[in-house]
């Protein structure tokens, strides 16, 4: 990414997890630009990664191959209605991690000959352990979808997928995902005080077992069945524990579960006006 020329609008947390991935990757501070409305926000990014911030957005991306849009999805159409004219003259690559906010309609914001791909990562990206889904129109150069998946490599694991509206797939998978491994997590620990450990000794034990259990699967070849197998033998505990969940439903209640997330997914898009008709 030695050529690459980044601009990040918006100096949050996932803004500063990716020029963190970046610059570990070997991407030099002064290649990336980032316009941050916040002093506060700017004075952190020079302080802790080294990274100039304006409050300028249309000097950020004067010179940008990539503009990176990672603010708040209400604040994004105003930010990148008032860079239209500038985006247009230059035409660089969006890639947009706003949630919910549609190719066509960011698009609009940008005005004709703007370039567009979204991506959906999620929290442990802020620990450089992200999964990412991304997707990108077919009008979209092979190069620049290139350069906009080793952007969000930086931070974790990419995958691309076919159409935007699976991107409301990733987001109940994936993007809501650690939700339901902490909440999982958090009721070991209470069961495991039940029975008479202490409580921190239990939430110790439980965290540990998410970790390590996270390690072995993205170690392995994914085969996640198999992985299970290895931990159940036959007649022991763990089957014992495994065969209680399914009979009460578990397969089908995380399968509901992930389908109410992804129709929130769909609703809050619509309501941002990100589906077209």
């Amino acid at each position: 990414m030695s050529h690459i020329e980044l601009t990040v609008l918006g100096g949050g947390n996932m803004g500063r997890a990716l020029i963190g991935g970046l610059l570990r990757r070997g991407m030099r501070p002064e290649q990336i630009a980032v316009g941050e409305s916040h002093e506060a926000a700017r004075a952190r990014l020079t302080r802790e990664l080294g990274i100039s911030a304006t409050a300028d957005n249309a000097a950020a991306i004067r010179h940008a191959d990539l503009v990176l849009l990672a603010v708040k999805p209400q604040d994004a159409r105003s930010i990148l209605e008032a860079l239209a004219p500038h985006l247009q003259e230059r035409r660089p690559l969006v890639l947009s991690i706003a949630a919910g906010v549609r190719v066509q309609t960011l698009r609009q914001w940008c005005g004709p000959g703007v370039p567009v791909i979204r991506a959906m990562p999620n929290r442990p990206a802020l620990v450089g352990a992200g999964a990412t889904g991304i997707f990108a129109p077919p009008e979209v150069a092979p190069a620049q979808r290139a350069m906009a998946g080793e952007i969000m490599q930086s931070v974790g694991e990419v995958v691309w997928v076919p159409t935007e509206d699976a991107l409301d797939a990733v987001t109940a998978v994936s993007g809501s995902g650690p939700a339901y491994f902490f909440l999982f997590t958090e009721i070991l620990a209470q069961a495991g005080a039940h029975l008479g450990l202490e409580p921190e000794a239990a939430r110790r034990l439980s965290i540990a077992t998410l970790h390590g259990a996270g390690l072995l699967a993205h170690g392995g070849d994914g085969d996640l069945a198999r992985l299970r197998a290895e931990v159940t033998s036959k007649g022991g505990t763990t089957e014992a524990a495994v065969r209680t969940l399914q009979a009460a439903g578990f397969d089908q209640l995380i399968t509901r579960a992930v389908e109410a997330a992804a129709r929130r997914s769909r609703e809050l898009a619509e309501q941002a006006g990100g589906r077209s008709s």
